[in-house]
Parts: structure tokens; C-alpha cells; sequence
């Protein structure tokens, strides 16, 4: 019977572990040759850009002129005062993306789809176009002699606002804005794909839309903070 020596242990322990090591990069290297053929997948390249995104915090994709006709009446001292006010104003159209969250953008392996769910649209206060403003009143004596002229402005001024809001607001300048909205957002989270060559599809919907106005496989997409989550556990 041969005995073992500490030094003959030490060598074939030394051995083994270069071995463990060749067999471990080995491993690395052919994972590594792997990926880099088959590329970025779809939902790092969307997690990618769900980031930049949300980093543009709110994104206006249109924006529409309105004009608004409103007139306000006081009566004082049994006489009456009318003013009319004729304004136009610029109405912007508003996606606020940091409320845009990883629940929101969802991949379908089935179908290679990434679809993504819009905040709401918000509009924002019109930019009046001061150098358009015509007023005309009726009744100048109760005007004059009163302060009854500073109130009609004021009455007008926020009837006039309201009413370029409620222009915005119709179905179809809303309608526009959407298609506007869906054209962005999907242009966003499509050209990265493209960028590495990968055909995946891009739906965009608003909250109201799924399962409504719209057929959709939303709820047999998977939540992309899931795929996120189970990718990083899983290394």
C-alpha cells in the first residue's frame, strides 16, 4: 500500500481546483458567446426604455388652438352693463410618464407583443394669445362711472378659459390626442427594438380602453417588473 503525503494532497487539490476553474470559465465563456449571438432580449431593451421615459417626466404630443366668445352682465342703480370678449388660446396636451410604472408595460411571449398601458391625458392651463383679445360692451354710462367694468373682465376672463378647456376636452379633439399620445409612446418603446434588431410588436392603450373599447390580451401579458424580478433572481 502506497501512503499519501501532504505534498501529494496539496498537488492533486491545486489540480482540481484549476480544473473547477477551466470548467467554470469555460462555462462563462460559452454563456457569454450564447448571449451575444442572440442579443438583448425584448424585456431588458423595454426596461431600458421604460427608463428613459420615465425621465422625460411629462410628454405633449399635441396641441390645438381654440377660440372662445363669452359675455358677463351686471346690473346696478336699475341700469345694465353687457360685455362680450372674443379670445384664442393655445390648448398643449399632457402625459405625465413618471406615473408610467413597470405594472404598466407588459410582454406576451406568445405573440411577441409589448403592450403598454397610458396614464390619462391631462391638459394644461391655455395660453391665451393676448394680441387676438376684442372686447365690446353695451352701456358705458354704468361703466364709467363704476367699477362695474373691472368685474366683467374678470367674469369673462374665466368664462373664456373654461370655455377653451371645454373645447379641448371634446370627444373629437380627445380622440386626436390619443392617436397623437399611442404614435409617441409606441415610437419610443419601438425604435430601441428595432435599433437590435428585434420585430417585436408595440400596443399602446389607455386605462378606459382595455377591455372595452378595445380587444386586448392585456391580462395574459406578463407585468414586466415580474420578468424584471424573476431574471434577477434566477442569476
Amino acid at each position: 500500500m502506497t501512503l499519501q503525503t501532504p505534498k501529494n494532497w496539496s498537488a492533486r487539490l491545486v489540480a482540481l481546483g484549476v480544473v473547477a476553474i477551466f470548467i467554470l470559465f469555460m462555462w462563462w465563456a460559452i454563456d457569454s458567446m450564447r448571449s451575444w449571438r442572440e442579443g438583448p432580449s425584448p424585456e431588458t431593451i423595454a426596461s431600458a426604455s421604460l427608463t428613459g421615459i420615465r425621465e422625460q417626466n411629462r410628454l405633449s404630443a399635441f396641441a390645438a388652438n381654440y377660440a372662445a366668445v363669452v359675455t358677463s352682465k351686471q346690473t346696478r342703480f336699475g341700469l345694465s352693463a353687457r360685455k362680450t370678449l372674443i379670445m384664442q388660446g393655445l390648448v398643449r396636451y399632457e402625459v405625465d410618464m413618471a406615473k408610467l410604472t413597470e405594472d404598466d408595460v407588459r410582454w406576451d411571449p406568445s405573440t411577441e407583443t409589448l403592450r403598454v398601458r397610458i396614464p390619462p391625458i391631462e391638459i394644461a392651463p391655455p395660453q391665451i394669445d393676448l394680441n387676438s383679445i376684442q372686447e365690446y360692451g353695451e352701456n358705458g354710462l354704468l361703466r364709467a362711472f363704476t367699477n362695474v367694468d373691472d368685474t366683467l373682465d374678470d367674469a369673462n376672463r374665466s368664462k373664456g378659459q373654461a370655455e377653451l378647456i371645454r373645447q379641448a376636452q371634446g370627444p373629437v379633439p380627445m380622440k386626436l390626442a390619443r392617436d397623437a399620445f399611442k404614435r409617441a409612446i409606441t415610437q419610443n418603446f419601438q425604435a430601441p427594438l428595432r435599433a437590435v434588431g428585434l420585430n417585436a410588436k408595440v400596443e399602446t392603450y389607455f386605462a378606459d380602453e382595455i377591455g372595452g373599447q378595445v380587444s386586448t390580451r392585456w391580462d395574459e401579458s406578463t407585468p414586466l417588473e415580474e420578468i424584471v424580478g424573476n431574471n434577477l433572481k434566477t442569476r
